[in-house]
């Protein structure tokens, strides 16, 4: 199995389901904590380091150019994190987690869900676009997906975030799709809204 740095943090509340916190380029494995204890109080959190450096900082995959993915990184960097997910569930006694990902974070959590959809319970993408030109043909089963997109984003076209949500959509998963008067960076309506989410799929989970 291919190790990551990572942080965990046990649940303090019973029935939060656990989160997997993945970080945008140049974060690391500390990024997110605060996030995911807002989104989700009580969740077990489980927060991977991205194992490729791009001039120094950290990434979950490589990239060719500014939205140009190396498409054989990105799978072969799926299948390692789907790995690390599947063992850190057996050693830290958790479920299935929801991925919160931001950015190079979220676009590794969509290429999770298209390669090794059972990974994962549901996803809340921050700032997402389609992470593999040619994905296989899945069944997504109803999973739940929150897809938050930034109007006014410079580096993820909103035209690309539509393009992910309907592609999930197709593959049968129950996206919840919604663009934000907003860049590339969250806002207090990016935490509102995945709190507000993974309160409701909770509830229906529970």
């Amino acid at each position: 199995m291919t190790e990551f740095i990572h942080r965990f943090e046990p649940a303090t509340r019973a029935g939060s389901p656990p989160l997997l916190l993945l970080h945008g380029t140049g974060g690391n494995e500390n990024d997110l904590l605060g996030l995911g204890k807002m989104i989700s109080p009580g969740s077990a959190l489980l927060s991977p380091r991205g194992r490729v450096l791009e001039h120094g900082m950290p990434r979950f995959f490589r990239r060719l150019a500014e939205g140009v993915f190396d498409e054989d990184d990105v799978r072969r960097r799926a299948h390692e994190l789907g790995d690390f997910v599947t063992a850190a569930r057996k050693r830290y006694g958790i479920a299935a987690p929801v991925a919160v990902g931001f950015s190079n974070g979220a676009n590794i959590a969509a290429a999770l869900l298209l390669l090794k959809p059972d990974v994962l319970a549901g996803a809340i993408l921050l700032r997402a676009m389609v992470p593999l030109s040619d994905p296989p043909k899945l069944e997504l089963g109803g999973k739940p997906v929150l897809l938050l997109s930034g109007q006014a984003d410079p580096i993820m076209p909103a035209s690309n975030a539509a393009r992910l949500a309907a592609l999930l959509s197709e593959a049968g998963a129950r996206v919840d799709h919604k663009v934000l008067p907003a860049g590339h960076q969250l806002s207090q309506a990016d935490v509102t809204l995945a709190r507000n989410w993974i309160g409701s799929v909770g509830a229906k989970a529970a």
